[in-house]
């Protein structure tokens, strides 16, 4: 790898890491079309995936750290989704070993365009929150803002359906935000800043899971995952700091726009 590779992937991770602290997302959704699309590196399609899932594990550390300094997690919540996660990080992982580089390829772009879609238009889920009615556990979250957030929360279905989320992340190397936020937010009635906060802390467990099964498969390319986690780390402090002053509605329709042109390209790479 050159020195101008070398110098843009902590540029690019800092970029990376402040969206996916915004959005509760662990920035494989960019990460995986960045390594696989810029002439620059080209990586194989598993390739591409475990190390972006190797950057995540530092990305989502980072974000935990300062959402729990302001007290937004909700810890036990987090633990109990992660325990669905973690399992399905590792199937994901492994099935990648299984599945041809071009059709993963496929099945990334393809996935991308229903997260574009769902940012733009806020749609999914929504027969599963009607369930959700009256069958929380209720909880409480009081911010170091002093912000409080009270909330009855279907634990029940969120287990159900975060094996999923879990499944996404090993599967398609993204930290599994893209799934868990809206599950948590649609599904399960959370708030949207617990949401995001608790997210990123699920994904610290999913991540690693799902990098030991792509490690022993030979898939994490450590040479772009470690500069990439270091732009990510210190992106996403910026992210998680900022992300109350954004709107989040606009930012993300903007963020959903460009996975359309991100989703589009990946397709037709792999398809021809």
């Amino acid at each position: 790898m050159s020195m101008i590779e070398s110098l843009l992937l902590p540029f690019l991770g800092v970029l990376i890491g402040i969206v996916a602290a915004m959005l509760g997302i662990g920035g494989g959704v960019f990460t995986v079309p960045l390594l696989t699309l810029l002439p620059l590196y080209e990586l194989s399609a598993t390739e591409a995936v475990g190390t972006s899932l190797a950057t995540i594990i530092f990305t989502s550390l980072a974000s935990t750290a300062n959402y729990s300094r302001r007290k937004r997690i909700d810890y036990k919540t987090g633990l109990i989704l992660a325990a669905a996660t973690i399992p399905g990080a590792w199937v994901g992982a492994y099935l990648t070993s299984i599945i041809e580089g071009r059709m993963l390829g496929l099945i990334f772009g393809f996935f991308l365009i229903f997260v574009a879609l769902r940012m733009i238009f806020k749609f999914g889920f929504l027969s599963l929150q009607r369930l959700s009615t009256g069958r929380g556990v209720q909880r409480r979250i009081v911010g170091s803002d002093g912000s409080v957030f009270e909330y009855d929360a279907n634990v029940r279905l969120g287990l159900a359906l975060s094996f999923f989320g879990g499944f996404a992340s090993g599967l398609l190397g993204i930290g599994g935000g893209s799934v868990l936020v809206p599950i948590m937010t649609l599904a399960m009635c959370i708030p949207m800043h617990v949401t995001v906060a608790t997210s990123m802390f699920i994904m610290v467990f999913t991540s690693m899971s799902g990098v030991v099964q792509h490690f022993l498969s030979g898939n994490v390319r450590f040479e772009y995952a470690l500069p990439l986690a270091l732009g990510t780390v210190f992106g996403a402090q910026l992210g998680a700091h900022v992300s109350k002053r954004v709107s989040a509605g606009n930012l993300r329709r903007i963020f959903g726009v460009v996975l359309i042109f991100i989703s589009v390209r990946m397709i037709l790479k792999f398809i021809y």
